[in-house]
């Protein structure tokens, strides 16, 4: 007997020097400890479920919400006098130490319900492996400790609060943490909707998940644990003799669900999400917010129980994955993508791509490098590859989607569309060469038209209508390399590979003549959102693949920005970069590749993409872009409402062309996708340039 009572008697010494020595918890900090909790991502609609996040399954609940048939079962299966004793309980202590004496070992704890989650929230409070350790080891010295706080925490909290953490933290067994889970998991049900049944199986888990899972073959033991609990309840006046008779002659009833975590786990009618899931991830990993480094950041989406709405729109979504497989087969090794951003915006409606999101790549076609051919499979159908942007991939050379730059840099420095050039069908220009090839004339680099009809005249509406390329050259000089790419920068674009960032630097930028005709690598994410700029007139808004990120108190989840400011995580992050004028007179070159009509110009006759207008239904503007030799194919599309990039390339090996007739498909792709997505909506119009932009 004094063995048993020895606790109570150390409690106010050895306890207090216990609880000094081995970590310095007082119950406000227990009160304050967090539980993992899951992330749920849903689509732009906030109902429809992406996936979730987690590393342990978990969503807090408050008391209100569960039922109170599981609030009796768990204090009837693990303390029955929970709402008798102050945090210990003497007559369980004593009662455990007869029965484990005559054991010969541990055969009964002591531990209440207040004891039990004490430990839980010393676990879920450690910030180090060694304070782990010292929340769960089975020594005298914890022991001490979680009475101490036991005690001191029942002077500070309700029975309900703790009872409520409890259900919150306790582990059921099968990847269920919490009772929500739990509820999920084993009967798929709110926890409210516990019957006794249902919450007495619940209960007899917690001691031994394992043991008593009622998910194995063999449910006796789990039902052998349930039917005690139901006669605890009944000894407690929870339940009538009857009602536990009738309760232990039911079979167990499972609805047994297995939650999605991460982004493998998109539902598969819904495969081609996971590209978008995925760059969900690569863009949370990239904010301060959430923590020092990547690595914290993911932790704390897999820990942080947010409420995240995406921007990903499921029928814009379901548009887009129509559009690219109508085009090009996902056992294709070229690779067909499209993006969709929001202008004024940057949210991310819809990313697409001809690949199969898995990480099985057995039955995969043969790499198309053919130095690697017969040593690793190629990429298709199934990939995780970020291929349409957000991740490390540099991207794909976009050709003469590039000549937008070029525009608006020379818009925005007082250029007027009218400026013209008698363009040659080849040009030597004022950049060096030096590669002795058929760009290189005497040191200089001397690019050509694809066609000699492109030859004369040309105006920005005309040569950008015709993707005149002596004409842009000849523009670029003007306006000057660097500032167009710094404008691109400005825009979005981001340089990856070594010979980028080379070109790109100080040093090089005012040489990179090559720029305007696009031979710098780039994603379609990346020129989705800067035409989403000039579809913006001028405002450029950073890529964003959330509308709203709610903490588990309902609150939004915000950062701090450098003036001090606390702002919204998923707000708009925008700027004017270009002049609104200059924005619109980039756009009113633009209607001229589409087949489209200026409000102010003349597209010379002939276009690169005429059928476009005639697809969407309504003023649309873009630019198509091809590599030399057809290795991508590209077309950027937008209408004030939508901006959308479309590629066809061989990520495996870019050097492979297209082919012939391929590289229309882009532009099938951009315009169907806009047709299809604005159909109910209002026909808007584009801003006229003013007739200073105009000339």
């Amino acid at each position: 007997m004094a063995a048993a009572l020895f606790p109570f008697a150390a409690a106010g010494g050895l306890a207090a020097k216990a609880g000094a020595e081995l970590v310095d918890k007082t119950p406000a900090d227990l009160l304050a400890a967090a539980p993992a909790q899951t992330s749920y991502v849903y689509a732009a609609d906030g109902t429809t479920l992406i996936t979730t996040f987690y590393e342990e399954h978990r969503r807090y609940v408050p008391l209100s919400q569960i039922s109170p048939w599981m609030q009796q079962a768990i204090v009837a299966a693990e303390d029955t006098r929970f709402y008798e004793h102050s945090g210990v309980d003497p007559k369980g202590i004593i009662r455990a130490f007869v029965a484990n004496q005559q054991a010969g070992g541990v055969s009964q704890g002591a531990s209440t319900l207040t004891m039990q989650y004490v430990r839980m929230a010393l676990r879920d409070s450690a910030k180090t492996p060694m304070e782990v350790r010292q929340a769960t080891e089975q020594t005298s010295l914890r022991k001490l400790r979680e009475i101490r706080l036991a005690i001191d925490l029942e002077k500070e909290t309700t029975k309900g609060e703790i009872l409520e953490r409890y259900l919150n933290s306790a582990y059921f067994g099968h990847r269920a943490y919490g009772i929500y889970s739990a509820s999920e998991i084993f009967f798929s049900k709110r926890p409210s909707d516990l019957t006794p049944v249902e919450a007495a199986t619940l209960a007899g888990l917690v001691k031994a998940p394992t043991a008593y899972d009622p998910a194995s073959s063999d449910q006796k033991a789990a039902t052998d644990r349930r039917n005690y609990v139901l006669e605890r309840m009944r000894e407690m006046g929870y339940l009538s003799a009857s009602q536990t008779a009738t309760a232990q002659a039911e079979p167990i009833r499972l609805r047994l669900s297995s939650p999605p975590n991460d982004c493998m786990s998109v539902p598969k009618q819904h495969n081609g999400w996971g590209f978008f899931c995925d760059y969900l991830k690569a863009w949370w990993a990239t904010q301060p917010a959430f923590g020092r480094n990547s690595l914290e950041r993911l932790d704390r989406l897999r820990r942080g129980g947010y409420t995240i709405v995406t921007s990903l729109d499921p029928k814009f979504q379901e548009i887009a994955e129509q559009q690219i497989l109508a085009d090009e087969s996902a056992r294709s090794p070229f690779a067909h993508g499209l993006v969709a951003v929001e202008p004024g915006t940057g949210y991310v409606r819809s990313m697409a791509v001809n690949r199969v999101y898995s990480l099985d790549q057995s039955n995969n076609g043969p790499h198309s490098d053919p130095s690697k051919r017969g040593k690793i499979k190629g990429n298709y159908p199934n990939t995780v590859v970020p291929l349409l942007g957000g991740g490390d991939l540099p991207g794909y050379q976009a050709g003469s989607t590039f000549k937008m730059f070029t525009m608006l840099a020379a818009l925005d420095a007082g250029l007027p569309l009218s400026t013209s050039f008698n363009s040659p069908h080849r040009f030597v220009s004022i950049y060096p060469d030096g590669s002795g090839g058929p760009t290189d004339c005497g040191g200089y680099w001397c690019p050509s038209n694809a066609s000699g009809a492109m030859s004369g005249v040309q105006t920005m509406w005309s040569g950008f209508g015709k993707s005149v390329n002596t004409y842009f050259v000849w523009l670029l000089q003007q306006v000057g390399a660097e500032n167009v790419v710094r404008l691109a920068e400005r825009l979005g674009l981001q340089w990856r590979t070594e010979v980028d960032k080379r070109l790109a630097s100080p040093d090089h930028a005012n040489r990179w003549g090559a720029f305007t005709l696009g031979t710098s690598d780039v994603t379609p994410l990346e020129m989705a959102n800067a035409y989403a700029a000039v579809a913006a007139e001028g405002r450029f808004c950073e890529a964003l693949p959330v509308l709203s990120i709610t903490n588990p108190d309902g609150t939004p989840a915000t950062y701090r920005t450098g003036s001090g400011m606390d702002l919204e995580i998923a707000s708009p992050r925008c700027s004017q970069e270009v002049s609104p004028d200059a924005a619109r007179a980039a756009t009113d070159a633009a209607r001229c590749p589409t087949g489209d009509t200026p409000a102010r110009g003349s597209c010379g006759g002939w276009s690169t993409a005429d059928s476009v207008r005639g697809t969407v239904g309504r003023p649309v503007a873009g630019k198509t872009g091809t590599t030399d030799s057809d290795r991508a194919a590209w077309f950027v599309g937008y209408t004030p409402e939508l901006a959308v990039a479309s590629f066809l390339s061989d990520p495996d090996s870019p050097m492979n062309a297209v082919g012939g007739g391929q590289s229309d498909k882009p532009i099938h792709a951009v315009a169907g996708f806009l047709r299809d997505a604005l159909k109910d909506q209002p026909v808007r119009q584009f801003t006229p340039p003013s007739d200073e932009m105009v000339g």
